[in-house]
């Protein structure tokens, strides 16, 4: 009988991601507490010493999976209205934060984190650096294309629209909802855009106003 030849090896990129969906679904699984590279490792069917070519620790190897998560399926996307752009990604991120698998781990690394300055360190600029930068990157093309105004401070305004959303959803128990989102940015653009008038009030349209509003909006439009 013929030997059958092994699998191939899988290699650079194919490994990496490989490597990133096993710790993000184990850690899932067991908590930041639980987690450890020699369980990643038999796991993914690989020696410890592969993940440690890559990762210092299994800190950086996390956020780096949650990162991947993150920026794979949530990334903005860019239809040139600012104010869609920014409403569907945050949509979509409440939705991942509420579920698995980066809501449960990444309340969990919170958590760790408040004790563990390499882990805090490692969210901060393997995370939470990348998730800022997005938002960062299409408000600046919103400011490039005229929507936002020129002097609008990019950095602030980015910590601003993401702190709001993380505090509610992490510190309280309140919903990160649609009504919630749409609040922020109404709030956002009253600050920074070049034309701060809701897209109803630009085609006239008011059915879409919240009816106690619509009394109110009328009588300024007459004003």
């Amino acid at each position: 009988m013929p030997n059958t030849p092994p699998p191939p090896r899988r290699r650079g990129t194919a490994r990496t991601d490989a490597l990133l969906q096993v710790t993000l679904d184990l850690a899932a699984e067991v908590g930041y507490a639980g987690l450890s590279i020699e369980a990643i490792a038999r796991r993914a069917g690989v020696g410890k010493h592969t993940i440690y070519r890559r990762w210092p620790s299994k800190a950086a190897l996390l956020m780096d999976a949650l990162n991947r998560a993150w920026t794979t399926d949530l990334d903005h996307r860019d239809t040139g209205d600012v104010r869609r752009d920014l409403r569907e990604q945050f949509v979509r991120s409440a939705a991942a934060l509420s579920g698995p698998p980066i809501g449960p781990v990444y309340r969990a690394v919170i958590a760790e984190a408040q004790s563990d300055p390499s882990l805090r360190a490692a969210l901060d600029e393997r995370f939470l650096r990348t998730v800022e930068q997005r938002t960062l990157d299409r408000i600046a093309r919103g400011r490039d294309t005229g929507e936002l105004r020129a002097d609008t401070d990019l950095a602030f305004a980015t910590e601003i629209l993401c702190g709001g959303l993380y505090y509610r959803h992490l510190l309280t128990t309140r919903p990160v909802d649609e009504t919630a989102i749409d609040k922020l940015l109404d709030m956002f653009l009253r600050a920074y855009a070049t034309d701060p008038t809701p897209p109803e009030r630009r085609t006239g349209d008011h059915r879409a106003l919240p009816a106690e509003n619509r009394g109110t909006r009328s009588a300024e439009n007459r004003g």
